[in-house]
């Protein structure tokens, strides 16, 4: 068999996949902040945003159903994506999240149909909790000796 007969599969298969690379960067960029806590948070606000714009005849008109019932949902948006990608001032996002969160139940048809309004507040507990630089705790199995 001659040298051009032979395949030409030359890559070598020790290299790391670059979609396992990106899992892994995308892993330690989430390891860094408070990433389900301004998820939910921002799922939250876009659940509630989209409430508002529902064309249901079940709607709930309480409350001012101007300026503040898009206000709100908008800014807890907001909030959801600083605190995704501003970390350290998490603390402030959080606290104005949740206050937003419990906002909404007058201004935007009772916090998005209670949805988004639990939504938020999961995520800005969530991210209020979070703390950063902390070792991973290891499980203690505990026996009961009789």
């Amino acid at each position: 068999m001659s040298a051009e007969a032979q395949p030409d599969d030359t890559r070598d298969l020790r290299q790391p996949d670059e979609s396992l690379d990106l899992r892994d960067t995308f892993r330690r960029w989430r390891a860094n902040r408070p990433f389900w806590g301004g998820l939910l948070l921002t799922l939250g606000g876009a659940e509630i945003l989209l409430t508002e714009k529902a064309s249901l005849k079940v709607v709930l008109h309480i409350g001012m159903q101007g300026l503040a019932g898009y206000l709100l949902p908008t800014t807890m948006l907001l909030c959801g994506l600083l605190i995704l990608f501003n970390p350290a001032q998490r603390l402030f996002y959080s606290l104005l999240g949740i206050l937003l969160s419990l906002g909404t139940w007058v201004t935007s048809n009772l916090g998005g149909f209670f949805i988004g309004l639990l939504l938020g507040a999961v995520g800005s507990c969530l991210a209020f909790g979070w703390l950063p630089d902390q070792e991973p705790r290891r499980r203690l199995l505990r026996r009961g000796h009789a």
